[in-house]
């Protein structure tokens, strides 16, 4: 029986830096986990024969109950996690419908302009993806 994913190969994941607008501005999405207690870009591993767009999208409907329509394709993620090397791939998406519904994985979300946005994430690495978005949108 062959595992999934061969020793040393990377755990390949999917995701998207969700965005809107609002009144106040340029707003984006950010999901806590409290399985880690952490905020980040909702995100998540591909499926089997799944195209890595396809699970960033599918991960935004599961985690923020979001409908989005894709954009440009922003930096990929490369780090280890729990000693495997992973490699998120990420687009920039703009929300187009839907509303939030906490579940086990994701309790909460806020929308946030990109500098509060940027503070707030746990990880280092995601706030270069905020900056990348931006870029990606003219510097809103």
């Amino acid at each position: 029986m062959s595992s999934p994913s061969p020793a040393g190969a990377p755990v390949l994941a999917a995701g998207c830096v969700l965005w809107r607008r609002s009144p106040a501005g340029l707003e984006i999405c950010l999901v806590h986990r409290p399985k880690y207690d952490d905020w980040s870009h909702p995100k998540g591993k591909l499926k089997r024969g799944e195209e890595a767009l396809a699970a960033a999208l599918r991960e935004v409907v599961e985690e923020t109950g979001c409908t989005a329509r894709p954009g440009e394709e922003l930096p990929t993620l490369r780090y280890l996690a729990n000693g495997r090397p992973k490699e998120v791939r990420y687009w920039a998406a703009e929300a187009t419908g839907g509303g939030f519904v906490p579940t086990a994985e994701v309790d909460r979300v806020l929308w946030l302009p990109p500098a509060t946005a940027r503070r707030r994430l746990t990880q280092p690495r995601d706030r270069d993806l905020v900056t990348a978005l931006l870029d990606t949108l003219g510097g809103h």
